[in-house]
């Protein structure tokens, strides 16, 4: 079974396929490889429109992306 997640925040909404492919297309314009991602952790704040991102368990970023 794949569960489709939705986060709604003051009538927008992002999904969490929409972060996990925003992170990693900031983690291939670092200039790092895909393959190298084995653990992706996703921390949404909406009320800021950034997303932080924590992958392998220590390389650490954040990017901005709105809620449509």
């Amino acid at each position: 079974m794949k569960a489709n997640i939705n986060i709604e925040f003051y009538g927008k909404t992002i999904s969490a396929k929409d972060l996990e492919d925003e992170a990693k297309l900031v983690w291939k314009e670092e200039g790092r490889k895909i393959k190298d991602m084995r653990e992706l952790d996703l921390y949404y704040k909406p009320e800021e429109g950034n997303c932080y991102y924590v992958v392998n368990g220590t390389e650490k970023g954040s990017f901005h992306v709105e809620a449509k």
